[in-house]
């Protein structure tokens, strides 16, 4: 999940054809992931916002599995 939102947040800054049918998915696949977290803040540049407000959904995510995966790997 993380790395699908870090891809998004990636061809965002790299400035991706948004016509493309894999970074179409991309966004889609990122938005609903990062649906609960993108407008947790609000800025006035558009970068700073895709990276923030995707960023925490990646980071969360990120936190979560590694938790998830040590319960896991105890067991």
């Amino acid at each position: 999940m993380a790395f699908v939102i870090g891809l998004w947040i990636l061809l965002y800054l790299l400035d991706a054809n948004q016509g493309n049918a894999l970074v179409d998915f991309v966004h889609d696949a990122a938005t609903w992931l990062a649906g609960w977290s993108y407008d947790l803040f609000t800025f006035h540049r558009a970068w700073v916002q895709v990276v923030i407000g995707y960023g925490i959904a990646a980071v969360a995510y990120l936190v979560i599995g590694h938790a998830v995966a040590g319960r896991l790997y105890r067991r």
